[in-house]
This record gives structure tokens, sequence and C-alpha cells, in this order.
């Protein structure tokens, strides 16, 4: 029984980001318990709020106001999540109420209706029984409900009597089917069906299949295989041999039937693996596994080996992927070898999938998830082991409050849960090699490939000495060679080019003039097919201009090259191949992934264009030939990560080629043959890759050898942002020690981004154990910059700058 709960309100401040007491009214003071979200009085208005202690002591000399409802009757978040949140706040400066939101799928965040269903209407008070009428299942109406009634109906629920779901009513809704409810027994059907009409052949034919059953059965399942329409369920419903009715079933994200796969043979690289792995579930400790392994040397297999494991002793598995596009084809192996146990969580789903795959999980009815980034926070209990694949990708990161790392969070789960972690990459982030190094990681690795090939063979070309050379500017006649080679034999092509539209920019070839975002400093890009020009920053959208702005010419050229204007290059080149493209703008609908993917896998297609999304984790049989257009794109980047960048992704996409029988090939177009990231990815050399950048980061001071800490402020006024972030600078470099560095404030490469300037200090750092708090402390003082506009962001190792 509490009398007294701490409640924190959805109002994201600094100066509320602490739990606020109200007073339980009596009747709920057995019902109340963290994790249950409430409305409270919060100044002039009702607010919502999460309660995150109770207790029957108040506060000494201070008038208490009441919590004005329950928004749930049972937590929504439970121990593990709340203790979590606390540690995501101090971790990430974030505030609180924007760490609890987090882990809620968004269904629970949007409108929704409560439903209250009878489980066992025998076992309910008469009260309650009265309440619900005829009917089975009420909505719960805050205004009917009693605070008696409500601590009622909490207590039943406990105990399993009846069952309060949510229903999205806004921002989704809940998938209903139609149910055939037989009103009669086996043998008055046989009966009825004896006074009809010998010429009634339906009627006979709906009697006969009524007296099949003894339960509710599905509508679909009920007509399969008859003669009978719902035009005929319709009259015997008027004739009361039946009865038909709306009931909810699971949305499935799936939608494809399930095949199980045997179990390959594992090499004696993936024995080792697996059985370090599962030594660790079977003690129930939390140690870090970093699993190296080249490309199609089987770290799925030993994945899946761990996670059944797992499910052999009764817990659950979490496995996280870094892409969206990565979902389809892992979560097919991993239902292949699971079945329905498997529920999915990614961005992809609508808002009434995600919800209703996190009941399956939260209810225990799902024991492995698989999913992106957010996944992590799944409401899985008694977690066996944590996967995170391609571990060292970018994506992992969320680049808004709270700005974690996913691979952070699934640590401190595997500490509570005891469980182990595996990180799997061919090319592993540099701090997690470190770490692997030093012993903090457990060190396993796979080096080579489970077919038995050979890794693909890798061409650099020269694109500087190709000028005048080529039939089109962005093929090569190396590659163009390789490409018509490979369709004449029927086998696949896969090219990456990591830049999207048509082109770059469109310039006046009279003045000069480029066309630019009017919100942000960074030009439009060209997507020919809408006939469009796009800010990829902001969203802003303009027709093309058909005279320059500037001069008047009418000479607008249009410079750079993206998928599209490749797309149609490569219908020049080779006329009868068959090609899909694969880009944020190809895969803005739900499942377009998936539809290219199997495509592609079908054999429908022989070529698969896209950006950087189709580098990791594909797996086609028939593709032997991956042509890289542009190596370059991101080598100049003004970012310290940026070479290690380049080399992960070319060596990825590397990894696409030859992973069946077939001997692959890649061919890499580069304007840099000499720098040494492509020169390693080349040679598929992690090992001497990993050597040569952390030479360069030990001599420039970055990771892993210090931290960082990024703080960024924003805002309307450029002088107004410089001139904050130079007086942090004074004051942090009054309490820093001699051994930290400090650098900027400078401006962002892309200073002004919808009419907000950007500008970065970064810290690094080795040990400044007086950090934490004083960036707390700045935090709390930089409060009033709010009223000038200024945002401060602070982001603990940032994944780029």
């Amino acid at each position: 029984m509490s009398k007294y709960v701490g409640v924190i309100v959805d109002v994201a401040t600094q100066q509320t980001n602490r739990p606020y007491t109200y007073r339980v009214p009596e009747e709920l003071t057995t019902v109340v318990a963290p994790g249950i979200r409430v409305e409270v009085p919060f100044g002039k208005r009702q607010v919502q709020g999460f309660i995150v202690e109770t207790g029957d002591q108040a506060p000494e000399g201070v008038q208490l106001r009441a919590l004005t409802r329950l928004v749930d009757v049972s937590p929504v978040l439970g121990e593990e999540q709340l203790r979590l949140a606390d540690w995501l706040v101090a971790r990430t400066f974030a505030f609180k109420i924007s760490c609890l939101q987090a882990m809620l799928p968004a269904a629970m965040r949007a409108q929704y209706q409560k439903i209250i269903t009878l489980i066992a209407p025998e076992k309910v008070p008469a009260s309650v029984r009265a309440l619900f009428g005829k009917e089975k299942e009420i909505a719960f109406d805050d205004d009917r409900l009693t605070p008696a009634m409500m601590r009622t109906i909490v207590e039943l629920q406990r105990v399993g009597v009846v069952k309060v779901d949510y229903h999205v009513t806004e921002r989704g809704h809940k998938k209903t089917v139609s149910q055939v409810v037989p009103c009669k027994t086996t043998a008055e059907y046989r009966e009825l069906a004896t006074h009809v009409r010998a010429n009634a052949v339906r009627q006979r034919e709906l009697l006969k299949r009524l007296a099949h059953f003894d339960a509710p059965v599905l509508q679909a399942e009920f007509l399969r295989g008859t003669n009978l329409t719902t035009s005929h369920l319709r009259t015997a419903e008027q004739q009361g041999w039946l009865v038909r009715k709306q009931v909810e079933q699971y949305r499935d994200p799936f939608n494809a039937p399930v095949k199980k796969t045997r179990m390959p043979h594992l090499t004696p690289d993936q024995e080792r693996a697996v059985a370090a792995i599962t030594a660790a579930e079977e003690d129930k400790t939390p140690t870090p596994f970093l699993l190296e392994g080249v490309t199609g040397s089987g770290k799925t297999e030993v994945y899946l080996r761990t996670i059944a494991a797992a499910l052999q002793q009764q817990r659950t598995a979490l496995m996280l992927v870094p892409e969206i596009a990565l979902t389809p084809q892992m979560v097919n192996r991993v239902r292949s070898r699971f079945g329905h146990q498997v529920a999915v969580l990614h961005s992809g789903l609508s808002v009434g999938e995600k919800y209703d795959e996190w009941r399956r999980i939260a209810r225990g009815e799902a024991k492995v998830v698989v999913g992106a980034r957010s996944a992590v926070f799944a409401p899985l209990k008694n977690i066996g082991v944590i996967v995170i694949d391609e571990e060292h990708e970018g994506s992992y990161k969320q680049d808004s409050m709270p700005r974690y790392h996913a691979r952070d969070v699934a640590l401190w789960r595997a500490r509570y849960h005891q469980c182990p972690v595996v990180l799997g990459s061919a090319t592993p982030a540099l701090e997690s090699r470190a770490r692997a190094q030093k012993g903090v990681y457990q060190w396993l690795r796979l080096p080579h490939r489970i077919n038995g090939q050979a890794l693909p063979r890798v061409e650099l070309v020269d694109m500087r000495h190709m000028l005048g050379k080529t039939q089109v500017a962005d093929f090569s006649p190396q590659l163009v060679t390789a490409l018509r080679e490979r369709l004449a034999r029927n086998e696949q092509v896969v090219l990456m080019l990591n830049r999207r539209g048509y082109a770059a920019f469109a310039m006046c070839r009279e003045c000069g003039f480029v066309v630019q975002c009017p919100n942000c400093d960074i030009s439009l890009t060209f997507h020919r097919d809408r006939r469009r020009m796009q800010c990829h920053y902001c969203g802003h959208e303009q027709p093309v201009p058909r005279k320059c702005p500037q001069c008047g010419s009418r000479y607008i050229g249009f410079y750079g090259t993206g998928t599209q204007k490749v797309a149609e290059e490569l219908h020049q080149l080779v006329p009868a191949a068959r090609v899909l493209r694969m880009d944020v703008d190809t895969t803005r609908r739900k499942g377009a992934h998936e539809r290219i993917l199997t495509q592609f896998g079908n054999h429908d297609a022989d070529i698969l264009l896209g950006t950087q999304m189709i580098a990791k984790g594909l797996d086609f049989p028939d593709v032997t030939l991956v042509g890289v257009l542009n190596a370059d794109t991101g080598l100049s980047l003004p970012d310290f990560r940026a070479s290690e960048r380049t080399f992960q992704l070319l060596t990825q996409v590397s990894g696409r080629a030859g992973r069946a029988q077939k001997a692959g090939e890649v061919i890499i177009q580069t304007f840099n043959p000499d720098h040494y990231a492509i020169q390693m990815a080349g040679k598929q050399d992690y090992e001497g890759f990993f050597v040569r950048e952390m030479q360069v980061r030990h001599q420039n001071d970055y990771p892993p050898y210090f931290y960082t800490i990024q703080l960024t402020a924003s805002g309307p006024q450029e002088a107004q942002v410089l001139q904050v972030l130079t007086k942090i600078r004074a004051a942090l470099a009054r309490i820093l020690s001699p051994q930290a560095r400090l650098l900027g404030p400078t401006p962002q490469m892309v200073t002004r981004v919808n009419n907000r300037y950007y500008y970065q200090l970064i810290i690094k750092y080795k040990q400044e154990p007086q950090l934490q708090a004083d960036l707390r402390e700045l935090v709390l003082r930089t409060q009033r910059l709010s009223r000038q506009h200024i945002q401060l962001i602070i982001d603990r190792d940032p994944q780029g700058f």
C-alpha cells in the first residue's frame, strides 16, 4: 500500500528532470506501482508521467496534490527499464522522460483506446459483470470507472481474470478479422440438415461445415475449400445457426510462411567460437566477445547456434542488425531456425505492427527478437545472449535525445541479465578491436570463408587516367568489360555509388551560379524522376530553374553523379540488363527493402545498384562481380573516422562477391588509388589497416587513445551561437586538466541547416573525474539559452564531427 508516488512528468526541461511527489487517492493505494503511467496536475495543466518510486512518507511542510488518474492498470516499464533509464540519463546527458519514452513503442505514445476483455466471466464480482452487460469486451472509460472500480479491475488483471489492451486510434488501428461462432451442437446441426430441401445444396453444405466445428473459427478458414460465400453466412446468421463477430488478430510483419532449414556442419573455427560463447551462456557471465570474421566466414551460423543454446536454457535472445535493408534476409534465416518464436522490431513496420510485436515480446510469446537500433530496448526477460551484427556500423548511434549507442546499452543489459554479448564484424570498429587486443573483449576469429573459396580478387582502377577513354564517364573500360562478361554468363552484379539522386548540383554554365537551398548552406540535388531540386538536409524542394536566377542564362548544367543517373547510363551500356535501384528514394514505401531484395534473389534482375545500404550482410550466390563506382565519396570529409569508414565500406561491399561456389571479382574505381585505406581495402587486409590507422589516431590524440565529447550549439543568429560556445570553452578550460584537449569552437561542415547555425566544440580527454558533473552543471546553467532560441547538445563518443 503506497500513499505517495514520485512521478517523472512529461515536460522535457532540466528543471523538471526529477521526480515530483503526488498524493495517491485512497482507492488506488494498493494498485500504484513503479512503471505505471499516470495523469497528474502540473501547474495549471494536466500532464502524463511515469511513476518511478512509491512510499508511505510525504515530504514535511509540503501541500501535496493528488494524482488525477492511472493511464495504465499494470506497469509498462519494469525494474530493469527504470534502472536503465537512470543509467542513460547519466551517460547521455538526456532528460529522464526522453529515456523512459524511448523504451516504449510509438503506439504507446499515440492516441489510443484501452479495452477491457473478460477472460474468466464466472470469476468476476457482480459489479464488474454489470459493467460488461452482455459484452465480453468494453472500452476502458475513465469517466465511467470510479477509483474503487479501477482498483478492482487492476486486481482482477493481476490474477488473469480480465485483460487490458491498448488499441491505437489515431496513428493506426487494431487489426480485426471475421470469426464464425457455431450456435448449436453437432447433433443439432445434423438434425437441421434433415429438414432442409434436397435441392438446397449450399444450405446442406453449410450445415455440414458447421457440424465439423465445435469452437469459433476464422471466417477465412471456415470458407476455405468450399463453395460458400459471405452471403450464405449472413443468411445462416439471420436463421440463428451461427454468429459472426470481429476479433483482434496480431499483425504479421512477416506475411510469409516459415520454411525450416537444417543446421549445417560447422568449420573448426566456428566450433571454437560457438563453444566459447555457449560456455559463457551456461556460466551466466556477461562476457563481451568480438567475433572478427572475413566476409562469408559463417558469422550468422555462430549467432544462430548461440541463440539456440540460450533457448535450450529457457532464456531469450536479442539480435541487432544495423540497417532495415539487412533485416529481411536476417529475419528469414532466424525464422527458418526458430519459427514463430521470432519477433522483429524496426522502423519499417507500421505503428500497429510494432505495437503488436512489442506486446508479443512483453507477454513472453516471442523468445527471439531481431531488429535495428531501438530493438535494444525490447522488453525481453531473462536474456541469455545478445548479438550485434556489423557492430562497427555508425547507425547504432542514436542522433537525437537520448544519444545512446546500442552497443553500450547492450553491454549494460548483459550485465543486468548476466549473459554474453557477441559483437560481430569483418571490419570491427577500431575501439572494439583495441579492446579485444587488451583483453577487455574476448577475441574470436573466423579467418576463412566457409565455402573454401578465396576472398574475391580486387582490382583498383585509377580514374585519373580514364579521361576520354570511357563510353560513359562513370564506368571504366575494365568495369564495362567485366559487367558484360557476367551478364553473358547469366550471373549477377552489385554496383555501389554512395550518392542518391541524379546530379549533385545544378550550375549555370555562363556565370557559375550554383542552385543553393534557401534554408541551408548546401547545394540542391537534382532528382530527375520528379524533375525537382531537393535538399537532403531540410527536405526543401523546388522546380528545376529554366534560367539562371543570377544572370538570366538558359544554359543550366547538371554536375556530379547519383544513383538515378547511373541507372540511365547502365541502360545505355547494357540495354538488355534488368536493373534494380536501391536507395532512400526507392525504399520509402513499406516493405520496399524486402521486395527489391526478393526480386534480386529470385533472379528477376541482373544488376542491383544502390547506396551503402547494399554493402553489408546481403548473401546472393550468383553475385560474382561487385563494382564500386567512386570509392572516394567519403574519404575527404573533415572527420577523423573518414578513412576507417571508407575501408569498412569497401571491404564490406567487396564481400558480396563470390559467396557460393562461383569465384568473385571486385572492381573499385578511385581517384585516390594510393591512399592507405583504399590500398588496404584492395588487399582486404583489416589487420594492416588497423595498425596504420591506430598510428594516425595516436599521433592526433583521437579514439581509442582519447575519449571525446562533442558540444554543439545552434541558433538563428550565428554571432550569438559562436559567443555561447566561446564562453563555454573558457569555462571548460578552467576546470579541465592539462592532459585534456579542447578544439573549437568551429562551424560544422554544413554550418546552416534549416535556418539554424551550427557550431561545435570538441573535448578530448583520458581521465577527467569531474567532467560528468561539470557538464551536467553546465547544462543547467545554459537553460537560459532557450530564451535566445539557442540549443545546446552534448554528445558523448560522437560518430563523426
